[in-house]
């Protein structure tokens, strides 16, 4: 067998069946909106996922999954049309707010899904999906994303599939499947003919900051689905005995691929 011989798109999603973590649905983005919106734009991760940008020749752009504009409404001032698209009206809300309040006005935030119909959105210069490719077919979202950009895509996704360490995990006493990672896009947009380019951005654990137990057992929960009563008195004992610069685990590590439209 050679690796042309390999349907790396259906290997993603038997892998993706075997996780048990359940998909979030818009609901539970809603619930995170605000918070989120409070300090996307200022984070570590979204600076250095801006660095590596290449803006040159480009005016328009297209963010998928795109939150309250993380992404996009870092980069907008030197664009002339930016569009975000997510499955989250409070996040399209959130997005909408802080492009007003900024004063772009050329910024639009629309409530539409990786699933749904994007015929009517116009081929933009870059595209962009930071964090939000956990999808339940990437081959076909990895087409989209390449069908809608005119020069150039970028886009993070998880490396190793687990948002909660599983160090953690163990002390609650349950493991997590871990969700397909970035290898099988590469290998997916091998086959495409595309040859991209592979960057990390190691940032902060999102436990790191919990202001106190509760605080910490919410966000485990939020990662994990759920966490009954027992695991959660499980993780209280592990918490009161962990020195706090352990609590938070390895810090998180998402894959920067990005490509050209034009041949390599």
């Amino acid at each position: 067998m050679t690796i042309e011989a390999i349907d790396f798109g259906r290997l993603y999603r038997d892998h993706l069946a075997m996780t048990t973590r359940p998909r979030k649905n818009a609901a539970d983005w809603d619930a995170r909106a605000a918070g989120m919106a409070s300090k996307a734009l200022r984070s570590p991760y979204a600076q250095e996922f801006v660095a590596r940008m290449d803006l040159r020749g480009a005016h328009s752009l297209l963010d998928v999954g795109c939150g309250p504009g993380t992404i996009a409404l870092a980069v907008a001032p030197q664009l002339q049309q930016v569009i975000g698209l997510d499955y989250s009206p409070a996040m399209v809300q959130a997005m909408r707010a802080q492009a007003q309040e900024a004063g772009l006005g050329h910024v639009q935030a629309l409530e539409r899904a990786w699933e749904d119909d994007w015929s009517d959105l116009p081929t933009c210069d870059i595209v962009v999906a930071s964090r939000s490719t956990t999808v339940a077919d990437i081959a076909a979202a990895l087409a989209k994303l390449h069908a809608q950009a005119r020069q150039r895509v970028y886009l993070t996704h998880l490396v190793g599939g687990n948002f909660i360490d599983p160090r953690i995990q163990e002390a609650i006493g349950r493991r997590v499947p871990a969700m397909p990672d970035y290898i099988y896009l590469v290998n997916i947009l091998h086959r495409m003919g595309i040859h991209p380019r592979l960057d990390y951005i190691r940032n902060e654990n999102r436990l790191a900051d919990a202001s106190d137990f509760a605080d910490f057992a919410s966000r485990v929960a939020w990662s994990m689905g759920g966490l009954s009563q027992a695991e959660t008195e499980r993780l209280r004992h592990w918490y009161t005995h962990t020195p706090p610069g352990e609590r938070e685990g390895a810090p998180m590590c998402w894959a920067f691929i990005a490509w050209e439209k034009a041949p390599c």
